[in-house]
C-alpha cells in the first residue's frame, strides 16, 4: 500500500454526508482511499410515510440513502456494523438491547479495531466527546474508536489472524461556532428556546457550543462544496440539508472549510496549525 488513507468512523447513514462530505469530496479526487465505518442503520430516524414506498422498512432506505452519497462521495469501502440506532439520549429506543448504546463498548471496540487492522488508515477520523450534539450512538462510536486507535497499534491485543497497525493521526470532527452563533441568534430573535431545538426538543444548542473542541486543522473544501451537497441529497429522507433556511451564498461562505480537532499527536497548543489531515503523514 502506497496510497493516503483516510478513515471515517461514524454512526448513522448521512453522517458522512452532513458531516463531512466536503471533506471527504476533496480527498478522493486528490487520490486519497476515503472508507468509512457506519454503525447503525439509521433505524430510529424520522421518515414521512410516502417516503417509504417501495422499502419494506426505515433502515432498508436509510441503507439505500448511504449506498447513493457513498457512490457520489466514491468511498473505497464503506464497513457496516447493523447495530440498532439508538434514538436520543434517554429515550425509550436507547435502552433497546440491540442498540449500539446498549452494545458493550469492549465489543464496538474490537469491531473498529479489525477494520483498522484490515485497512490500514494513516489518519482516523470521529466525533468529539460530546458526539456533536449529544447523541447516544454518536458517543458511543466516538469511545469506541477512540479506544481502538491506541490498541489496534498493541501486540498484546489479538485479533483474528490480523497484525498490528497503528494509525499516525486521530481527529474529531467540528461544528462550525460561527454557524452555531448564528442559529443562535436567530432563535432567539424568534424567540425560541435554544436548549430545546428539533422535533422532539432534544437537542440543546447551548450545550453543543459548550461542547465545541478547539480548532487545530483547517480544510478548505471550497471546490467540493457542489459535490458535498449532491451527497447530502442523497439523504433525502432526512431532508438532505434541505431544512437550512440560511440563503445559499451565506452557506457557501460559512462552509469554505471545515475544522478539526486533532487528538493524537496532541497539539502543543490550542490553534489551527495545518491545513492537511494528512500533514507530516508518513505515506508506506
Amino acid at each position: 500500500m502506497t496510497s493516503r488513507r483516510l478513515l471515517l468512523s461514524l454512526a448513522h447513514p448521512d453522517d458522512e454526508s452532513f458531516g463531512s462530505g466536503g471533506l471527504i469530496a476533496r480527498y478522493v479526487a486528490s487520490g486519497a482511499e476515503v472508507s468509512l465505518i457506519c454503525a447503525t442503520n439509521g433505524d430510529v430516524g424520522t421518515v414521512k410515510p410516502e417516503m417509504l414506498n417501495g422499502y419494506n422498512s426505515i433502515s432498508e432506505l436509510r441503507l439505500a440513502e448511504l449506498a447513493c452519497a457513498s457512490a457520489k462521495l466514491g468511498f473505497k469501502h464503506v464497513v457496516r456494523f447493523g447495530y440498532r440506532d439508538s434514538g436520543m439520549m434517554g429515550s425509550e429506543t436507547s435502552q433497546h438491547p440491540a442498540s449500539l448504546w446498549q452494545a458493550p463498548q469492549e465489543a464496538v471496540t474490537r469491531r473498529v479495531v479489525e477494520v483498522i487492522r484490515d485497512l490500514k488508515p494513516q489518519v482516523v477520523l470521529t466525533f468529539n466527546r460530546y458526539g456533536g450534539y449529544g447523541h447516544p450512538d454518536h458517543i458511543a462510536i466516538q469511545r469506541a474508536t477512540v479506544a481502538a486507535f491506541r490498541l489496534a497499534g498493541d501486540p498484546e491485543y489479538k485479533t483474528d489472524g490480523q497484525q498490528p497497525y497503528q494509525p499516525q493521526k486521530l481527529y474529531y470532527t467540528r461544528i462550525p461556532t460561527l454557524m452555531l452563533r448564528m442559529g443562535l441568534w436567530l432563535l432567539r430573535l424568534r424567540r425560541e428556546d435554544p436548549r430545546q431545538l428539533g422535533k422532539n426538543k432534544d437537542i440543546d444548542l447551548l450545550k453543543i457550543l459548550d461542547n465545541v473542541e478547539p480548532a487545530h486543522a483547517r480544510v478548505d473544501i471550497r471546490a467540493y462544496y457542489d459535490a458535498w451537497q449532491e451527497a447530502n441529497a442523497c439523504h433525502a429522507s432526512q431532508l438532505g440539508g434541505g431544512t437550512n433556511q440560511m440563503p445559499l451564498w451565506v452557506r457557501r461562505r460559512l462552509s469554505g472549510s471545515q475544522s478539526f480537532t486533532r487528538v493524537y499527536p496532541e497539539p502543543e497548543y490550542n490553534r489551527v496549525d495545518e491545513n492537511d489531515l494528512f500533514q507530516g503523514v508518513r505515506v508506506d
